[in-house]
């Protein structure tokens, strides 16, 4: 009888999962925040706006007419009802989006980089050095940020210009502690005594190992920001130390509808309508991010 070959089993390799990255897992945690991605649908929308509004107006935002004043909410041809010159509401406040969202954002972006340099070069560097930079910092934390930023505009003078600088210098203190108080908990950890111990120089330290740890909480402050830097430029405007007419800008609208309120309360109220709804899209966006990126919790 012959002897019959039985089939080998066949090993399978054992299959290990990938277990996700650590940015994977933040898009995962804020894709799962319907909070957090109703903000940045608000907030993708108004910057599509600020890109496409002058394109999509209904009519010309700095066309008046004396015999349109005042209209309001709903009247033929305007939506929106037309402000204290007769310009169509809706296409002025479509425009003024750009001009809105370009003075709130680009402060913090000048500050987080700015004040990014300063606050990690001081954290890594420690003693001395950070004791002198951040004692000079703290100085202009002894200004309320409104005041700071009035102060600086009224010396430099009224103007978009002037505004950023003043923005940004308000800025750069908060963002500076921030990445301060980062890097100094990241500079004592194993894997950058490892790194320092492999005799890797101070540059490359803070290129590899520091910024991949420090930049996304420096970040999400700063996103957080962008609420308070719109504001703040909203109120430079409205007290004629910003965007100057007849620019259309929520700040200065609200200021020149002020004499309106009686008149047509809800047309005087729409550029604040907008700075409210825009500071709480990204306040609510920044509380997303944060939530997200805390995974240790």
């Amino acid at each position: 009888m012959n002897d019959i070959a039985m089939p080998s089993a066949v090993v399978q390799p054992l299959a290990f999962e990938r277990s996700p990255g650590y940015w994977q897992t933040v898009g995962r945690r804020f894709l799962r925040d319907r909070i957090a991605i109703g903000a940045a649908v608000v907030v993708v929308f108004l910057l599509t706006l600020a890109f496409f509004g002058p394109w999509l107006v209904p009519a010309d935002p700095y066309e008046s007419s004396m015999l349109k004043r005042l209209k309001p909410i709903g009247f033929e041809g305007h939506p929106l009802g037309t402000d204290e010159l007769g310009r169509d509401m809706l296409s002025r406040l479509m425009v003024g989006a750009r001009l809105s969202l370009f003075m709130g954002i680009t402060p913090v972006i000048f500050a987080f980089f700015i004040g990014s340099l300063i606050g990690i070069t001081a954290g890594y560097a420690g003693g001395t050095l950070n004791s002198v930079m951040m004692r000079t910092i703290d100085v202009f934390y002894a200004f309320p940020s409104v005041l700071l930023a009035i102060a600086l505009s009224g010396a430099l003078g009224a103007g978009i210009t002037n505004s950023l600088i003043s923005l940004t210098i308000v800025f750069i203190p908060p963002i500076a502690r921030v990445a301060e108080s980062v890097t100094t908990q990241i500079r004592g950890r194993d894997f950058v005594d490892a790194a320092r111990a492999s005799g890797a120089n101070a540059f490359t330290i803070v290129r590899v190992h520091v910024l991949g740890n420090v930049l996304g909480p420096i970040f999400v402050y700063a996103t957080s920001l962008i609420a308070v830097a719109m504001i703040l430029a909203s109120g430079l405007s409205f007290l004629g130390l910003g965007v100057k007419p007849p620019e259309p800008e929520w700040g200065l609208m609200l200021n020149t509808l002020r004499t309106a309120i009686y008149v047509q309360p809800w047309i005087a109220a729409l550029p604040g309508v907008m700075i409210f709804i825009t500071s709480i899209a990204f306040n609510l966006l920044a509380d997303g991010l944060r939530s997200a990126m805390e995974i240790k919790q």
